[in-house]
């Protein structure tokens, strides 16, 4: 379980804090989703709480749309193929991005530990993208020689080879240990949302390469906001392998939550829950 806390300031000037739990076997014993949250906003004058909402879709669509922002400054524009590992709801919301961002898309490639899902996977998002979806057998075939791959899994041990990675692709790292050292160090560029958010959790193959000293904070070429303002520069060569690691950050949930609470305000939605008639103490 994990607290992703936020601050949007200028006008808004909102607090907030998305609690997820995360359980993995949640879709195969329980029909429920891997992760579960629940977002409360607060005004930042008062500290009352304005609104609680559940987060699990927003948590879900919020991860994709950093991979689609991701998509947009650090792959080759003319990408247009897409290996994924994971045939689950964030490999889902990470395809509805690249897509979006994408319009060229050619072709996609998954696999799972499971084919029945990988097939029904493939399925569904070849008929809401209108994109070629197909079912690799294995992890190396879905991922080697694509430019854009995506691995969104629960594993606990590496299993994308670095060799599987060529020249000219984006590399997602959406999960947590999914690949070998040696993905990262032949990266040309290596970005992420919050590196020091990603080393504090220290789940992830740049945290744990930092930590076991194979990494430096000097090897981390950016945060995707220092691309986004210009601080940085995103892809500025067609040979450059990128890797991009988000670890995920509260105020990416608190910026969708916030737009849901505005707009169920103006069109009339949600329920008023008192917490008291009068302060019992002031």
């Amino acid at each position: 379980m994990n607290a992703l806390p936020g601050y949007l300031g200028g006008d808004k000037n909102i607090g907030g804090i998305k609690w997820v739990a995360s359980f993995v076997r949640n879709p195969f014993k329980h029909g429920l989703p891997r992760s579960i949250s629940l977002i409360t906003i607060n005004s930042f004058e008062t500290g009352v709480p304005l609104a609680i909402m559940d987060g699990t879709i927003i948590s879900a669509m919020r991860t994709g749309a950093v991979a689609g922002v991701a998509c947009k400054y650090l792959a080759n524009v003319d990408a247009e193929t897409v290996g994924m590992v994971g045939a689950g709801v964030i490999g889902r919301t990470v395809l509805m991005a690249v897509n979006a961002v994408k319009k060229q898309l050619a072709h996609i490639e998954i696999y799972d530990l499971s084919m029945e899902r990988a097939e029904k996977f493939a399925e569904e998002m070849h008929d809401e993208l209108g994109v070629p979806v197909s079912v690799a057998d294995s992890a190396e075939k879905a991922l080697s020689g694509k430019d854009i791959l995506v691995t969104a899994t629960p594993a606990k041990e590496p299993y994308v080879k670095a060799q599987w990675v060529t020249k000219g692709s984006l590399y997602l790292h959406m999960s947590g240990y999914e690949c070998d050292y040696g993905v990262v160090s032949q990266s040309d560029k290596i970005v992420v949302d919050n590196w020091t958010d990603v080393k504090a959790r220290n789940s992830q193959t740049p945290a744990l390469m930092f930590h076991d000293g194979m990494l430096s904070d000097n090897d981390i070429h950016a945060e995707i906001a220092e691309i986004i303002t210009g601080q940085k520069p995103g892809r500025e060569m067609r040979e450059e392998r990128i890797f991009f690691n988000p670890v995920g950050m509260g105020i990416q949930d608190l910026i969708v939550a916030n737009r849901i609470y505005k707009t169920a305000k103006e069109e009339g939605y949600g329920k008023t829950l008192t917490l008291w008639d009068e302060p019992a103490w002031v």
